[in-house]
């Protein structure tokens, strides 16, 4: 009996998970603690923006897209460029990413009232690059009462969990030396983003379960 091969222990997934970590957790915290004695507090913490930034633009050159989370990093820099030209606190640099998250929630609350969930859309988008018999597939769902008010459901769900992830942020940057909240505020916006992608995996599993995709 030969027994089955094991999977290697470094696999690409990750090795890019681990650089995602690096890029997003430490490197923002290193930056900012090296650049502070040297540039001060407001340049420092500018400065530490600059290896999310960097990874957002590989992730792009890599997937010749821009995923929700760049859009969140790199909105956030300009917000930090705005702050800083109009001689913005430390405490508001900080809240960079957490206004673009809680616009970002804002939208998505909007498009479901309005009937057009962004669920629905970003999926749907997906899906076209990825298979057209897929995408195709899924399209024949659209006109379905009981799949648009999934759609709904996700949407709203994913819209104030972004809300909920800037209030809790501006909390933080506010209750927190800018060190510690370096660390802290990202774990916080993963935190959500994982709690909402493992919401959605069983929500829709319950929605399968009913048969709203059959």
């Amino acid at each position: 009996m030969t027994s089955e091969p094991k999977p290697p222990l470094i696999t690409r997934k990750r090795v890019m998970l681990a650089l995602e970590i690096v890029f997003n957790f430490l490197l923002p915290w290193i930056v900012y603690r090296i650049a502070k004695p040297h540039i001060g507090e407001i340049h420092a913490i500018m400065a530490s923006a600059a290896p999310p930034t960097v990874w957002s633009l590989v992730e792009f050159a890599r997937k010749r897209r821009v995923d929700a989370i760049s859009i969140m990093v790199l909105g956030g820099i300009g917000l930090s460029l705005l702050g800083f030209a109009l001689g913005g606190s430390p405490k508001l640099l900080l809240m960079r990413e957490s206004l673009i998250t809680g616009l970002i929630g804002i939208v998505f609350v909007a498009s479901a009232l309005i009937g057009r969930p962004l669920m629905y859309v970003l999926a749907s988008a997906s899906l076209k690059r990825q298979s057209a018999e897929d995408s195709a597939e899924f399209e024949t769902f659209k006109d379905d009462p009981a799949f648009r008010r999934m759609m709904t459901v996700m949407t709203i769900v994913w819209g104030v969990g972004f809300i909920v992830e800037t209030a809790i942020r501006s909390v933080l940057v506010f209750s927190l030396p800018v060190g510690r909240f370096l660390i802290i505020g990202p774990i916080v916006g993963y935190g959500m983003i994982g709690l909402l992608m493992l919401w959605t995996f069983l929500y829709g599993r319950a929605a399968d379960k009913r048969g709203v995709m059959s």
